[in-house]
């Protein structure tokens, strides 16, 4: 029974307040009527969340959360104590717990902070920590490679960029000249690992490199001409930071898009910007 992450369970019995999984080992934990359907029955299978609850009992819920045991997140902090600070995870009635011990920085009620969770020795809850350098690693051989598309968590920022965590594995770093949209502490996005230096040290990138790139930059250039109803104050003549604040693409990049739509027939260029051929 792994506290703290998504598993499948089969149904061992029922009773008057929900339903009895097991797994493999024959080990039980509740999954309260509120998370049941009435078509369920012993020997089934469910895919659950298994946590405590606010009475400290092992319980199982069909919810998914904002986070997973190994996982880092920007979860928002809905309550302080005392003893520590309380996080929005996804589960309704139960917050998750960051000890007083375990905050670094400032958490602040009603703001999101990055914490990573783990499962408690001595308890065995699940907590979080906003130190989570400790848990996050660059070490030969690393899970990526050049040209992978990754998961990307913006943790600090520093004077050249922001170091992120991605996969929640591994430290790289978003430089802001190659930033081509705005960014902050907390948000989540997909990226894609640029370079890899000797000794471990990661770049990303939030776009791709080469002609998936190119592929991806027409699809939203197209998107943005639907949206602001096919026409866009940018041209192959604009001012790069012109092209980068509407687009959100890197004057090269945009370029390369609007030449294809230009050589398919799409688009056409004005003397304020491209519009839609109809």
């Amino acid at each position: 029974m792994r506290t703290g992450q998504i598993q499948t369970l089969e149904v061992s019995r029922i009773s008057d307040f929900g339903l009895y999984l097991k797994d493999e080992e024959g080990v039980e934990v509740l999954l309260p009527n509120r998370f049941t359907r009435l078509d369920m029955k012993e020997g089934d299978t469910v895919e659950v969340f298994v946590y405590h609850d606010s009475e400290d009992r092992l319980v199982a819920s069909t919810e998914t959360p904002l986070i997973k045991v190994g996982e880092v997140a920007a979860l928002k902090v809905v309550d302080k104590s005392i003893h520590g600070a309380f996080l929005e995870w996804g589960l309704s009635g139960k917050h998750l717990f960051l000890p007083n011990r375990n905050q670094q920085g400032s958490v602040i009620a009603g703001q999101k902070t990055v914490v990573y969770m783990y499962v408690d020795d001595r308890t065995g809850r699940c907590v979080a920590t906003n130190k989570i350098k400790p848990f996050i690693y660059n070490e030969d051989p690393l899970t990526v490679k050049v040209g992978d598309e990754v998961s990307v968590l913006v943790a600090f920022e520093t004077p050249i960029g922001y170091r992120v965590v991605i996969n929640n594995r591994h430290w790289a770093m978003i430089y802001k000249n190659q930033l081509f949209r705005p960014i902050r502490v907390g948000d989540s996005c997909r990226g894609w690992v640029r370079k890899i230096t000797e000794d471990m040290r990661i770049d990303v990138s939030l776009q791709q490199q080469g002609l998936a790139e190119v592929e991806t930059s027409v699809v939203k250039l197209e998107q943005m001409l639907k949206e602001h109803g096919g026409v866009l104050g940018v041209n192959d003549r604009s001012e790069p930071q012109d092209v980068a604040r509407l687009t959100g693409m890197s004057k090269k990049v945009f370029k390369r898009a609007l030449g294809m739509l230009l050589k398919q027939g799409k688009v056409r260029q004005t003397e304020h910007g491209i519009e839609v051929i109809k």
